[in-house]
């Protein structure tokens, strides 16, 4: 017999102005009791440091979450210059001290940041979840060993100088997924020849949705103490897959489709992965194949519809 799962089924994603000094995690937990639900899961850590947009799936859509954690994410970051430290953030102790050059001015640094915009190399740090024979490359860094890091290719795809202060800096970064901000800092400190690390991190985008959609714990608390429902927080898990073209199905292909059967349409020219509609709104992902004058579609990722008989 299966054992049955406490809570209730609650579906769609709820974006979350993460406070700092709280894991992901431990957000998650928070309001996970606040839905009740049943089913919850993040789409990729924030630091305790770092502050901002975390989309939280619920249900249905915790089956889009790794196409989530792959998106593109936007940051405000602040560096402090002329001091190194062991995490890359003021959490870690300070492992090198250099003077600020005397020089440093608005140009200095934007010819500096150039260098870091695009497609660039970047090595993780020894402090980060990535994990190394099957361990995150932290747990290693707290034992004292150092693993070695392949670089890895990122986009910058823009690198915004907001301020120049005595010994800090204020930027704005959009980039794709796996790009380390404490690292990117760390690099731009190392070209400035003082060395760098980050004292404040605020994600501002993350898989489409920004500071203007999230919402913040004690607002939930808040709404629960006066009996208000939180589900008309959600939003619809298609809501963060609007980077993907929208194929509508009718008849026997949408049957075949809820079904887990592929089917072949014509009139289409997808490639690659799209939403999927049917006649009571979205059913889920596909992947397109096309083969001459057809288009293959793959059923990879369905949601529970009320099309399916």
């Amino acid at each position: 017999m299966s054992r049955r799962r406490k809570g209730r089924d609650v579906n769609g994603i709820l974006v979350i102005d993460k406070p700092l000094d709280i894991t992901s995690n431990g957000i998650l937990q928070q309001v996970k009791r606040l839905y009740g639900a049943a089913k919850a899961g993040h789409t990729g850590a924030l630091d305790p440091l770092a502050t901002g947009v975390l989309p939280l799936c619920f249900g249905e859509a915790t089956k889009f979450s790794q196409m989530m954690l792959d998106s593109d994410k936007s940051y405000i970051a602040t560096a402090r210059l002329g001091v190194r430290t062991e995490t890359g953030d003021s959490e870690g102790a300070v492992v090198e001290e250099k003077p600020v050059p005397a020089d440093l001015s608005v140009e200095k640094v934007e010819s500096v940041l150039e260098g870091f915009r695009g497609d660039i190399q970047q090595v993780p740090s020894m402090y980060s979840a990535l994990k190394h024979k099957g361990r995150p490359l932290y747990e290693y860094a707290r034992e004292g060993i150092e693993v070695e890091r392949p670089a890895r290719p990122v986009t910058i795809y823009e690198l915004t100088l907001l301020e120049v202060r005595e010994n800090e800096l204020d930027i704005a970064v959009s980039c794709t997924k796996g790009t380390y901000i404490r690292s990117l800092v760390e690099d731009i400190g190392a070209v400035l020849g003082c060395g760098a690390h980050v004292t404040a991190l605020r994600r501002t985008m993350a898989s489409g949705f920004t500071l203007a959609n999230a919402h913040e714990v004690p607002e939930l608390e808040a709404m629960r103490e006066r009996g208000e429902s939180l589900d008309g927080l959600l939003v619809a898990p298609d809501a963060a897959l609007s980077m993907f073209p929208e194929v509508k199905l009718t008849g026997p292909s949408l049957v075949s489709i809820l079904n887990g059967q592929p089917v072949r349409i014509s009139g289409q020219s997808f490639e690659g992965f799209v939403r999927l509609y049917g006649n009571e709104g979205f059913v889920g992902l596909a992947e397109a194949f096309p083969e001459g004058e057809v288009v293959n579609l793959i059923p990879r990722r369905l949601v529970k519809s009320s099309d399916k008989r």
